[in-house]
């Protein structure tokens, strides 16, 4: 998984219609609204202004996940972060939810409950904040 990146959303919950167009833009890298208006009227079941996709990436410009450039008289929008990393910080911000409300023996239980595969990923973790930990006491 990816690192937790230095620079997070200051928003982290999207609707529907702007984690599509979070889509779209992660896919092709830099959009212009036209761009994007296009890839969402490929599918011929959908209907969609094109001043609503400009409020979208104006909105995802102002929750942080967006970067807006202006060349002339024309307007691009570009991730700030990869797909990649907002699952890091999703996953990091659910991680943190769940300990917080919880105790060392419900945590402890849930464990017990995982099938192999998963205590795989559970010894790999533990490595890993073994790791971690020595590091910091290094530090």
């Amino acid at each position: 998984m990816s690192p937790l990146p230095n620079r997070r959303p200051k928003k982290l919950s999207l609707g529907p219609l702007e984690t599509e167009i979070l889509e779209i833009v992660w896919q092709l890298k830099i959009v212009t609204v036209k761009e994007v208006h296009e890839r969402i009227l490929a599918d011929p079941d959908r209907e969609l202004a094109y001043t609503s996709v400009t409020t979208v990436l104006r909105r995802l410009t102002a929750k942080g996940w967006l970067k807006c450039c202006k060349k002339g008289r024309a307007f691009s929008w570009q991730p700030v972060i990869s797909r990649e990393q907002a699952q890091a910080i999703k996953s990091y911000e659910q991680l943190h939810g769940f300990l917080a409300v919880s105790n060392p023996d419900l945590v402890a239980s849930f464990a017990d409950s995982l099938d192999t595969a998963s205590l795989e990923q559970i010894e790999n973790i533990a490595s890993r904040l073994k790791a971690i930990r020595r590091q910091r006491e290094e530090n």
